[in-house]
């Protein structure tokens, strides 16, 4: 894979059914009755429009569910909206990014979580030199990661936690992604290598 906005956006460009994004992680998997009453929600991947792309992480406040995670902004749909309208409004909300600001790719499928969430992934680029407003209610910090890191397999690694569980993790410097966030990162790997 060539770690470029080309490379992404020409994948967006062919025919896709948008999957099921796989658990990459060793655990029980997600019950159908679990799937069935999940509550719909969006992320937004924000690639930045430059020779060597940034990927931007928002480090959750400490005062909210999950805590000090690191995920994509993003959060669950009101009633009506679609994937693409749950994505732009929480950005916005979150971050003080307009969705005029966004250039949009599409979504590459959707993933049950364990606490019941569909979440549906939405790729979108945005100029490398905007000012974010992070909302500190809800946003600690925000950090970057290349695309090139990101779609690299050597970077994420495998834990065991004990017999029949165990996760995957990317580190790079200080930075520690887990849970559905890793699982999203993982998907889109693995769906632009079989594009």
């Amino acid at each position: 894979m060539i770690p470029s906005l080309d490379f992404v956006r020409a994948a967006f460009l062919r025919p896709s059914n948008r999957p099921e994004i796989r658990n990459p992680h060793i655990e029980l998997p997600v019950s159908a009755a679990t799937k069935e009453r999940a509550k719909p929600s969006s992320v937004l991947i924000l690639l930045t429009r430059e020779e060597h792309p940034l990927v931007m992480l928002n480090k959750r406040g400490s005062n909210i569910r999950f805590g000090g995670h690191l995920c994509f902004p993003g959060g669950r749909a009101e009633p009506g909206e679609s994937v693409v309208d749950t994505a732009l409004r929480e950005s916005e909300e979150e971050i003080g990014l307009p969705r005029r600001e966004v250039e949009l790719l599409g979504s590459f499928g959707h993933y049950y979580s364990q606490a019941g969430y569909r979440i549906d992934p939405v790729v979108g680029i945005v100029q490398p030199q905007f000012e974010y407003q992070p909302d500190p209610s809800e946003v600690a910090s925000i950090h970057w990661i290349s695309l090139e890191n990101m779609l690299d397999p050597g970077r994420y690694q495998f834990k065991w936690m004990r017999e029949g569980r165990g996760y995957f993790g990317y580190d790079n410097d200080e930075i520690h992604v887990g849970g559905p966030t890793v699982s999203l990162m993982i998907g889109l790997l693995e769906w632009l290598a079989l594009t």
